[in-house]
């Protein structure tokens, strides 16, 4: 089973990502400025991005809708809503074992770059401009 201080390491050496502890989270920020936090919550590993606030959305009613008919097309990522210092934010977050592979883990931090990119592209046209 993975620690902070391991996996910080790990990433660290095996990738161009930058890598902060910051209390009981990782912060990873990659070189387009994307910024992910990763927690080791139990039996799991959480990575974890903010796509938006809530409050940039025009209509988040038909926002949500068009999330659960085309999120499937983004590999090993799921979006949901988490309130942040009283604000609810859109996030992007992928979850896997505590135990996994190195390899694996940094296959999840990638795509959930990846995906955050796809989603915020995606979904655009529900951002109030």
């Amino acid at each position: 089973m993975w620690n902070l201080e391991e996996l910080s390491q790990s990433i660290s050496e095996n990738t161009d990502l930058v890598v902060t502890q910051e209390n009981d989270c990782l912060l990873i920020a990659n070189e387009d400025g994307l910024d992910a936090w990763l927690a080791i919550s139990g039996e799991q590993i959480l990575v974890e991005s903010i796509l938006f606030a809530a409050d940039e959305v025009s209509d988040q009613t038909a926002l949500n809708n068009e999330i659960l008919r085309s999120h499937q097309m983004f590999p090993l990522t799921t979006v949901g809503i988490t309130a942040i210092a009283g604000r609810d934010y859109y996030v992007a977050f992928g979850s896997l074992s505590a135990q996994s592979k190195e390899s694996s883990i940094l296959i999840e931090i990638e795509t959930l770059y990846q995906n955050v990119s796809g989603f915020i592209d995606a979904y655009q046209q529900f951002l109030n401009h």
